[in-house]
């Protein structure tokens, strides 16, 4: 049924319970996985970081790199078919991009469950790519980071 899931990762808990369940479905469908993490260091980036632009944009970067290798390591601990990827941009935009220059049959992401004045405030990556995507999306949610909020 899927031949292709695209899991993003951005390293928080929800992303890694949405990686539990793209990498059993994987397995259970014996699909190719493509992980990706986007490095966003635009504006409303990792404002977080510091030092200059530069500097800021690479630590993003180093992050997104991390974010993606814990995810291959689990994959391929598992046997699934996988490969990964940074992007850099805004991640709605180049998480949908990226499904469908790729072909990809079923997104896999988690989700914070925000909603209300928040989620208009800051936007939603999941939201956005639920709305204007063309490609099925599961979204995960993990009791254990709900917890932990």
């Amino acid at each position: 049924m899927f031949d292709t899931i695209l899991l993003p990762t951005d390293g928080s808990d929800y992303a890694e319970a949405a990686a539990e369940t793209g990498l059993e479905l994987a397995a259970t469908h014996d699909a190719t996985v493509h992980v990706v993490s986007v490095a966003d260091s635009g504006p409303l980036g990792d404002l977080r970081l510091p030092g200059d632009a530069a500097s800021a944009k690479e630590a993003i970067r180093g992050r997104a790199e991390e974010y993606v290798d814990a995810v291959l390591e689990r994959a391929e601990a598992a046997d699934v078919d996988v490969t990964g990827t940074v992007l850099q941009g805004p991640p709605e935009h180049e998480l949908l991009e990226y499904a469908r220059d790729n072909d990809v049959d079923l997104i896999v992401m988690g989700t914070r469950g925000r909603g209300g004045v928040h989620r208009m405030a800051m936007g939603s990556v999941t939201d956005h790519v639920i709305r204007f995507g063309d490609i099925p999306v599961f979204v995960a949610n993990s009791e254990s980071a709900v917890e932990q909020e």
